[in-house]
């Protein structure tokens, strides 16, 4: 079977359904996107973009005549061999991978020997063996399964499906189905990994703890150097240039937040427990995030005294630039930490407000940076958008009623910040 520009089915269209389905649909095959939320494909067939990625809504107008949005699966299995499965798999109050849409998937396909499930939802490994024995008892025999998982970063989420470092792709079968998503992803030019399908699995998950880890360390890192009074800017930089460590996922901050790194940690986290092995580094890596996080309040209650009755400005709601995803977001604990410390909290993200909104209904979320930062007795960097990187500090020092500014993640010019006068603070610079 012809992988190459061959028509694929997309099930699921949240961040990495749809950037799969459009990155699909600009290289030349005609995508069939299925969703059982009606109200979403209603959206997209009005040409509405449910989530904010940037250049996604241009790329969705671009290859309009190549995209068919339905909530019936039967739509895909009809015009398409190649199915990914893109939905969502969150994680359990225990703490492992929600799999119930996974599974509906699997108990709606018919029995087929032409068609194969492309996994690119993040499963625990041994997912997919499990999945195969329940397609087996079905009588599903004859459909074929791939793991292929996704390594999109979001904000970032079109250019890394054009430019992957690395294509992976995971089969128990020798036969066409591997072959044939291999072709799909040729044009793209990146390494394609060949391989089983645990070890496929447990890529992805190894992927996100690692980079986890850089980040839990890096912070630890930071809070040394603020009682030795180094700084971890020219810490991170002397350290990122050996070739064996590099540069990236070095930035001290606040913690790392979104889906993937909270969840891919306590899932592995708990797939190694769950095998009779304790992952003492994992345990660590979270414990460390989330206290970061609580590191800002100590730095306002240092500054402020009670924190009671003040007023706080959160620069930033979204987890990180360039999306509005809330999931895992630091500034859920900060704000949440504020009012029960008393503190009267004030938000501000230019994309995000309205999902934060929806999960903290109460939270005060500002029109504008200039309200956020009005009367504002401190105010604190949470998200590095760019606007908030090119504020003038005269004017926000006038608006303030207080003088503290804590840089979340070491973002802000803090000669700018102090020659407005106000007082500049970051994370682990001294």
């Amino acid at each position: 079977m012809d992988g190459e520009r061959a028509p694929i089915g997309v099930i699921g269209t949240g961040y990495v359904g749809l950037v799969t389905a459009v990155g699909f649909a600009d290289l030349g095959s005609d995508v069939w996107c299925v969703d059982i939320d009606a109200a979403k494909i209603a959206q997209l067939l009005r040409g509405e973009v449910p989530i904010y990625e940037p250049g996604l809504a241009e790329l969705i107008e671009r290859n309009r005549e190549r995209l068919h949005f339905t909530t019936v699966l039967e739509d895909a299995v009809e015009h398409a061999h190649l199915l990914f499965v893109c939905v969502g798999t969150p994680p359990t109050y225990a703490g492992d991978a929600d799999l119930s849409a996974v599974l509906e998937v699997v108990d709606a396909m018919p029995p087929s020997s032409e068609h194969v499930l492309v996994m690119k939802s993040t499963v625990p490994c041994g997912t997919g063996r499990t999945l195969r024995r329940t397609l087996d008892e079905q009588g599903k025999e004859g459909l074929s399964y791939v793991s292929c998982p996704e390594f999109l970063k979001e904000g970032s989420a079109i250019d890394d499906f054009v430019h992957p470092d690395r294509v992976v792709i995971g089969e128990d079968r020798a036969g066409w189905a591997g072959e044939a998503v291999s072709r799909l992803y040729e044009p793209l030019g990146a390494p394609i990994v060949r391989t089983d399908v645990a070890s496929a699995e447990m890529i992805k998950l190894a992927a996100n703890a690692f980079l986890a880890t850089k980040i839990s360390f890096i912070n630890e890192i930071a809070n040394v150097c603020e009682e030795t009074g180094a700084n971890v800017l020219e810490v991170a930089r002397g350290v990122g240039l050996d070739t064996r460590i590099g540069p990236r996922f070095l930035s001290a901050g606040i913690g790392y937040g979104g889906s993937c790194f909270t969840k891919d940690v306590s899932a592995l986290k708990l797939l190694a427990a769950n095998s009779g092995y304790h992952f003492q580094l994992l345990g660590a890596v979270i414990e460390v995030n989330e206290l970061q996080k609580r590191r800002v309040i100590a730095k306002l209650s240092r500054l402020l005294g009670s924190l009671a009755g003040r007023r706080i400005g959160l620069l930033g709601l979204a987890f990180k630039p360039n999306t509005d995803d809330m999931r895992g977001a630091s500034s859920l604990v900060l704000a949440s930490r504020l009012e029960e410390e008393g503190a009267i909290v004030r938000a501000y993200d230019p994309v995000a407000a309205h999902e934060a909104r929806r999960i903290m209904p109460a939270l005060d979320c500002a029109e504008s940076v200039g309200d956020a930062v009005a009367r504002a007795d401190a105010i604190v960097l949470v998200t590095e958008w760019p606007e908030f990187l090119a504020l003038d500090w005269a004017a926000v020092a006038a608006a303030m009623a207080g003088d503290v500014v804590i840089d979340g993640r070491n973002a802000l010019d803090g000669v700018a910040v102090r020659a407005a006068g106000l007082i500049y603070e970051g994370i682990g610079v001294g």
